[in-house]
């Protein structure tokens, strides 16, 4: 893929100008125009919303001067070819998922999901305040890239299957979509585990290709229609106990703004990553209760011996992630030396809250 020129810029006439605070007349009278390609179909509830909104959020900010053209999985590029696409400059930004590159950046993974992990309130925290996101800076940086944090899922369901889980033995040979260091740990016990888009689970679930899936949640899992195709809806959440999306931005590209439009940018990602949290959190609700009053979802939860089984097998997926690869040692170390910071707060903190409510029947 050929890199392309940046900063796109196009004349507005006198009528069309918006003065921007802080820039000379000369710079507010320009427009930087960038493609933002995504691994979604276009227009898909909080996912592709999502990058709509991050879009849309940078170009109000920045009073015009850029504006982010948004592209549907297969638009511009397949929906896995999303970080090749941004740094090679094929276009200028991505939203995906950063553990759709494990085979080509392997400390990629710790920057979506991890097993048995932080919560989404702790990951923003370790993020934000942590040291993760000048981690992530350093890792992406040498793919030519600039990531964010921009959105996240909350915590995820552990998928759908189309028979019910009574023990570790029903899980043996089953073919399951699930990506990242979660399908590691579920090859560990006995899983066949693959990677693919989203638009293709329904289908692949349909013919056989699947036995069971993981996708997000319930909301974007009823969109897909994934009720008609398994049975049995997983609630233990040990897989992705909170899920980053990754807004991404080719390194040049970056650094060729205006501190003031980077500025924007790191804004409208931080916005667009709590409008998205928030999002799920009202929505997931609203779909459960659909697909469980509405279409009979039988709700279950993995016995114990699997979820001992996949805690058993996600630490050594990770210790193996970590000792083959440097960078996921560093990031990893940074990670766990966080998520042991914030823990006995949270566990004094929401824990005890959602337990004692629980208790009292409120």
């Amino acid at each position: 893929m050929q890199r392309r020129r940046f900063l796109k810029t196009a004349s507005i006439g006198a009528a069309g100008a918006v003065a921007a605070p802080f820039v000379s007349t000369a710079k507010a009278q320009e427009t930087i125009t960038w493609d933002m390609v995504t691994s979604w179909p276009k227009n898909f509830p909080a996912l592709g919303t999502g990058a709509n909104d991050f879009a849309e959020r940078i170009e109000k900010l920045s009073n015009g001067r850029m504006r982010i053209r948004v592209h549907g999985a297969g638009e511009l590029v397949p929906a896995l070819e999303v970080f090749d696409a941004v740094a090679a400059g094929t276009a200028e930004m991505g939203h995906s998922a950063s553990y759709y590159w494990r085979g080509k950046v392997a400390a990629s993974q710790f920057f979506t999901a991890v097993p048995f992990g932080m919560n989404t309130t702790e990951t923003n925290a370790w993020l934000y305040h942590g040291g993760g996101q000048e981690l992530w800076d350093e890792v992406y940086a040498k793919h030519n890239l600039k990531p964010f944090p921009v959105g996240n899922t909350g915590t995820q369901m552990a998928g759908w299957f189309k028979k019910e889980i009574n023990s570790l033995e029903d899980m043996q040979g089953l073919k399951l979509r699930l990506p990242g260091l979660a399908g590691e740990a579920m090859n560990g016990i006995g899983v066949t585990t693959v990677n693919m888009p989203g638009g293709e689970i329904f289908t692949s679930m349909q013919t056989g290709v699947l036995d069971a899936a993981d996708w997000v949640g319930p909301y974007n899992d009823l969109a897909f229609g994934l009720h008609q195709v398994a049975d049995y809806y997983y609630t233990s959440a040990w897989n992705e106990p909170s899920a980053i999306l990754e807004g991404t931005v080719n390194l040049d590209a970056w650094n060729a703004l205006p501190d003031d439009l980077k500025d924007v940018v790191r804004e409208a990602a931080m916005a667009a990553n709590l409008a998205m949290v928030s999002e799920f959190a009202y929505r997931n609700a609203q779909a459960l209760d659909t697909l469980v009053n509405e279409h009979e979802v039988q709700l279950r939860s993995f016995p114990d011996d699997v979820m001992a089984a996949l805690y058993d097998s996600s630490k050594a997926a990770i210790q193996a992630q970590v000792d083959s690869d440097p960078d996921s040692a560093k990031v990893y170390e940074s990670y766990l030396a966080f998520q042991k910071l914030v823990r006995p707060f949270s566990d004094v903190g929401e824990y005890a809250y959602l337990k004692g409510r629980e208790a009292v029947g409120a």
